[in-house]
C-alpha cells in the first residue's frame, strides 16, 4: 500500500513536471511580431534615409491592421498574468472617484449651469436651472444617451444663444476631432435638421439669436482654416465663407468676447497671431482687422467698456506685457503700455471684472494671482504657501461681481474651487474634490521641489511627491514624467489616480524641462527649434540627479511621456537607455523628419516654428540628429510600453508602430517591448471617465509588475 502511494506521488510529480515543461514550451513559442521590411528610400538635401516600415502608414491596408492586431495579441498574451491586477487597479482608482459628482454651478445670463454624473455612467449630463439653484432642473444634454451605439463619444463647444432658447453643440464619434455641429431647442427638446460637418465643434452666436459663426477644418490636413456664417434654417451647403486662412502655417478660430459685444476671429501660428472683430449686433457686417500680423508678434485681446486690452510680446517683451487701445482704432501703432514687461515674471492671462482685473503670473515657476482695482487704489496677491501647487482662474463669466473664482490644488491636496471676495479679501471654499475609499489622508504624503544641475549650468526644477513611509535610500521605484514642448507647463497637480503608485512605494517626479514655460518664456525658447536637445538632456540630467540623491536607482527608475512627451521618451532611450528600467511612451511623436516633410497630415506646416522646417537643411540635419526613429541603433533598451490610437489625428498611429518595429529589429536585449493600439480611439485615448481609467490601469500594471509590487 505504501509502495502504491509512492508510485502515485511520483506519477503526480511527473505529470506536473511535464505540464510545466509544456507551459514553458508554450511560452517559448509566443514570439514577438515581426513587421516585414519593405525598404523605401527617402531623399532630401542629398541625404538618403531608408525606411523599412514606411508601408505601415496605409491605414486601410489589411496587412497593416493585421500587424497592429498581432501586436495587441502579443501584449495581451505576455501580460495575461496581470489582467486580474489591472482589474484590481481599475476598481481601486474608480473607487476613489465620487461617481455621482457634479460641477460647481456658475451663473450666466440668468441661468445656473451644472455638469453632473450619475452612478455607474461614463459620460456627463449637462443641465441648468433658471435664476436660482432651487429651480427645477432642465437637462440640456445627457451624453450617456447620445453615446449609445458608439465606441467613442465626445461632446464639446456647447454654446447657448443670447435669448437662452437654443444651444449649438459639437459631437465626435470617431476620435479624429472632426465635430458635427447641431442645434437644439432647449425649450422643446427638438434637435434642428441643421447639421454642419468637419468643424472644431465650437460656435459663436450673434446677438440676433439666429446667426452663428463656426470654424471648418481642411478634410485632409485637419487644419482649422475657414470661418463660416450659418443662419438657422438655411442648408449648411449655402453657408457664407467669411474668412479663409490661406497661410498653411496658421490656424483660425472664432469666439465671442466676454463683454458679448464682439465676434472675434483669431489666426495663429506658433509665433504669430492676428485678430478681426465684428459688432455682435451686426452679423451681416464686415469684420475689421484688429492689427496686421507681423512675424514674431504674438497677442491676445480682451474687451472692456470702450477699450481692448492686449496681452503681447511686442517690443521684445519676452515674458509678455499688457497694452491698451481704444476700440475705435485698434491698430498696433495706437497701443499704449498698461503693464510693463518684467524680465523675471511671465504674464499668462488677465480676467476682467467691473471694478477689478486679475492677472495670472508665473514667478520662478510658481503661479500667482494678482488683483488690482481699475482706479489703481489697491493691488495685492492672493497668498499661497507651497512650492508644489497650482492656482488658476475658474469660470468667471460675470462682469458685475466682486467674487473671483479660482482653483487651487497641490501635489498632496485635492483641488478646491474657491470664491475670493476681491473687496473684503474673504475666501470661501465652494467645492473640494472628494477622494473616496476611506484610505486617503493628505498627511501621509510629502511633496517638495528640488533643482537639478543641467550639463550647461542651468538649474532644472523637479516637483516630487511620495508616501511618508517610502524609503529615500535608492531602493524605491520612481516614475519621472516630462513633456517639454509648445511652452506647455506641466504643473504640480493633485491626482487621485496617482495614489495607486504612491501607496505601493513609488516616488512621482515632474521634470520641468526646457521647452515648457515653467520658468517663463525664455525657458520655452531654450527648448525648441535648434535648442530642442536641451529638453532631452535636461530630462536625463534630472534622472541622474534623482539617482545621485537616492530618490531611486537605475534599477528602479521609470519614465513616462505622451505625444511630444513621447518624443522625449524616444530620445532618452536612444541617448541613455541604461538609466531606466522601464519607459512608457503614449501616442509618441517619434518619426520627426518624415512627418514634418508631409504637409498632407495634421500638425505639420503649423509646427515649423516649434520643430523647424526640414526643407531647410540646417533644420533637417538637426532634427535628424535627435529623431527617435532615425536614431534607433543596436543596443540594449529598457522595458517599454508604447501606446497609440488607430484614429489619432495628432500623432498618426504609424509613427509608434514603425518605431516599435524598428526597435524589435535592432535591440540587443531580452527586455519587454509592447505596442498596444486602441483600435477605436484617437489622440486622447478612450472616451468615458471609466474607460480612460482602464488604459491607466494598463500603464500602471506594466510598471508595478516590473517592480513586483502588486500588493499595497
Amino acid at each position: 500500500m505504501q509502495f502504491l502511494k509512492i508510485r502515485i506521488a511520483l506519477y503526480i510529480v511527473l505529470i506536473m513536471a511535464v505540464s510545466c515543461q509544456n507551459q514553458n514550451q508554450n511560452m517559448e513559442v509566443i514570439e514577438a511580431p515581426k513587421a516585414k521590411g519593405i525598404p523605401v528610400k527617402l531623399e532630401r538635401h542629398d541625404d538618403i534615409r531608408v525606411d523599412d516600415y514606411y508601408w505601415l502608414n496605409q491605414r486601410d491596408n489589411e496587412e497593416v491592421i493585421a500587424y497592429l492586431e498581432e501586436e495587441n495579441n502579443f501584449y495581451n498574451s505576455l501580460t495575461g498574468h496581470t489582467k486580474s491586477f489591472q482589474k484590481e487597479l481599475f476598481e481601486e482608482m474608480k473607487g476613489r472617484i465620487k461617481e455621482d459628482d457634479s460641477s460647481l454651478p456658475y451663473k450666466l445670463n440668468g441661468y445656473w449651469y451644472i455638469t453632473r454624473y450619475e452612478i455607474g455612467k461614463e459620460y456627463p449630463i449637462y443641465s441648468r436651472k433658471k435664476e436660482n439653484l432651487e429651480a427645477s432642473e432642465e437637462i440640456m444634454f445627457n451624453c450617456n444617451e447620445l453615446a449609445e451605439g458608439h465606441d467613442y463619444f465626445e461632446l464639446r463647444g456647447v454654446t447657448v444663444s443670447p435669448d437662452n432658447k437654443l444651444a449649438a453643440f459639437g459631437t465626435d464619434t470617431i476620435s479624429r476631432r472632426q465635430y458635427h455641429i447641431r442645434i437644439k431647442n432647449l425649450e422643446t427638446g427638438e434637435i434642428y435638421p441643421d447639421k454642419i460637418d468637419n468643424t472644431t465643434g465650437s460656435a459663436a452666436w450673434a446677438n440676433d439669436n439666429k446667426t452663428f459663426f463656426y470654424t471648418k477644418k481642411d478634410p485632409v490636413t485637419l487644419r482649422s482654416d475657414k470661418i463660416y456664417k450659418h443662419v438657422l434654417g438655411n442648408p449648411s451647403e449655402k453657408d457664407e465663407l467669411i474668412f479663409h486662412e490661406q497661410d498653411s502655417t496658421f490656424n483660425t478660430f472664432v469666439y465671442k468676447s466676454k463683454s458679448k459685444k464682439y465676434i472675434i476671429i483669431g489666426s495663429y501660428s506658433t509665433l504669430t497671431s492676428e485678430f478681426q472683430i465684428l459688432n455682435a449686433n451686426n452679423p451681416n457686417g464686415d469684420f475689421k482687422l484688429f492689427s496686421e500680423r507681423k512675424k514674431g508678434l504674438e497677442y491676445s485681446i480682451y474687451h472692456f467698456e470702450k477699450n481692448f486690452y492686449i496681452l503681447t510680446n511686442r517690443d521684445k517683451a519676452t515674458n509678455f506685457k499688457l497694452m491698451k487701445v481704444d476700440e475705435k482704432d485698434t491698430s498696433s501703432e495706437n497701443w499704449e503700455e498698461f503693464i510693463s514687461h518684467r524680465p523675471t515674471i511671465l504674464l499668462e492671462d488677465i480676467e476682467i471684472f467691473k471694478d477689478y482685473y486679475v492677472l495670472t503670473e508665473r514667478d520662478n515657476g510658481l503661479s500667482k494671482l494678482k488683483i488690482t482695482k481699475w482706479d489703481d487704489s489697491e493691488s495685492y496677491y492672493i497668498p499661497f504657501d507651497s512650492e508644489t501647487y497650482i492656482a488658476y482662474p475658474y469660470a468667471n463669466p460675470d462682469f458685475d461681481t466682486d467674487n473671483f473664482r479660482y482653483v487651487f490644488n497641490s501635489m498632496t491636496s485635492p483641488y478646491a474651487i474657491i470664491d475670493f471676495n476681491m473687496d473684503t479679501k474673504v475666501k470661501e471654499i465652494k467645492k473640494e474634490q472628494e477622494v473616496l475609499g476611506g484610505k486617503f489622508n493628505k498627511e501621509n504624503y510629502r511633496s517638495e521641489r528640488v533643482w537639478a544641475a543641467a550639463r550647461d549650468g542651468a538649474k532644472v526644477p523637479i516637483s516630487l511627491i511620495y508616501h511618508k513611509d517610502t524609503e529615500l535610500d535608492g531602493s524605491s521605484p520612481l516614475l519621472q514624467y516630462g513633456y517639454g514642448s509648445y511652452g506647455s507647463t506641466s504643473d504640480p497637480y493633485f491626482s487621485s489616480v496617482r495614489l495607486s503608485l504612491l501607496d505601493r512605494g513609488f516616488v512621482f517626479a515632474i521634470a520641468h524641462v526646457r521647452g515648457g514655460e515653467y520658468l517663463g518664456r525664455p525657458w520655452y525658447e531654450a527648448g525648441k527649434l535648434l535648442n530642442k536637445k536641451n529638453t532631452f538632456t535636461d530630462f536625463i540630467d534630472c534622472s541622474k540627479f534623482l539617482i545621485e540623491k537616492k530618490y531611486t536607482s537605475k534599477e528602479h527608475l521609470y519614465a513616462y511621456g505622451g505625444s511630444a512627451g513621447g518624443l522625449l521618451m524616444g530620445a532618452i532611450v536612444n541617448m541613455n537607455p541604461e538609466l531606466y528600467n522601464g519607459v512608457i511612451a503614449a501616442v509618441p511623436f517619434v518619426d520627426v523628419i518624415t512627418t514634418m516633410l508631409d504637409d498632407s497630415i495634421p500638425l505639420t506646416t503649423g509646427e515649423f516654428d516649434e520643430w523647424g522646417d526640414p526643407n531647410n537643411k540646417e533644420h533637417y540635419d538637426y532634427m535628424k540628429s535627435y529623431s527617435p526613429y532615425d536614431n534607433v541603433v543596436a543596443q540594449n533598451y529598457p522595458n517599454m510600453l508604447v501606446t497609440t490610437g488607430l484614429h489619432d489625428s495628432q500623432v498618426q498611429y504609424w509613427e509608434p508602430a514603425k518605431w516599435v518595429a524598428k526597435l524589435r529589429a535592432h535591440k540587443t536585449d531580452e527586455n519587454k517591448l509592447f505596442l498596444y493600439t486602441n483600435m477605436d480611439a484617437g489622440h486622447g485615448g478612450a472616451s468615458g471617465r471609466f474607460e480612460a481609467l482602464k488604459e491607466t490601469a494598463k500603464e500602471y500594471s506594466f510598471l508595478i509588475d516590473l517592480e513586483g509590487k502588486t500588493v499595497k
